[in-house]
């Protein structure tokens, strides 16, 4: 059982990592979400002047405004623009580290579906499949998909992702966990 749960784990984990690689550079599934534009270096120009490192959503009322003031902040602003920035003063090229981050974080999500799997009485290969796929459909659900809601962003790629991502991630399971 043991053996089960940690090379399956690894193995999902590698799988995942692989995926990840492949839909962020190769296949650049995701290159919507960074658009570029030619007047970058202005807008770069006035943000290092005006912002420190974090999150931004704009506009927006300081942390300390009246209900008063959120009531006529929403009637003047809709039909507006607005924007979200994640702003940092110094580009950090640290990819060692974010690749040994992205794998461990990986090898968790793993290791906790088969921990989930293996605790199931009856397990076969297609109750393994759609397990995965509905452990990548609520995390589209409950991340992607409230944040497009709220945010306006684009989720169908994210959706593609995560049904191919844990689609593999359960033939590989669904496979290896069913072996007598």
């Amino acid at each position: 059982m043991k053996s089960k749960l940690w090379i399956g784990a690894l193995v999902a984990a590698i799988i995942i990592f692989i995926w990840q690689f492949l839909a962020w550079s190769v296949i650049n599934l995701h290159s919507g979400t960074m658009k570029h534009t030619p007047k970058q270096d202005v807008i770069m120009q006035v943000l290092e002047e005006n912002l420190d490192d974090g999150q931004y959503f704009l506009p927006n009322l300081p942390k300390d405004a009246t209900q008063e003031e959120h009531h006529e902040y929403m009637q003047n602003m809709t039909g507006k623009p607005w924007a979200q920035i994640n702003y940092h003063k110094s580009m950090s090229n640290n990819m060692g580290m974010n690749m040994f981050r992205g794998f461990v974080t990986d090898f968790i999500a793993a290791l906790l579906l088969c921990w989930i799997l293996l605790n199931f009485s009856n397990l076969t290969f297609t109750k393994t499949l759609l397990t995965s796929l509905s452990v990548g459909f609520i995390g589209f659900l409950t991340v992607n998909y409230i944040n497009s809601i709220w945010f306006e962003t684009h989720v169908v790629l994210a959706l593609f992702d995560a049904i191919i991502l844990w689609g593999l991630v359960g033939l590989w399971l669904g496979w290896w966990l069913n072996r007598k």
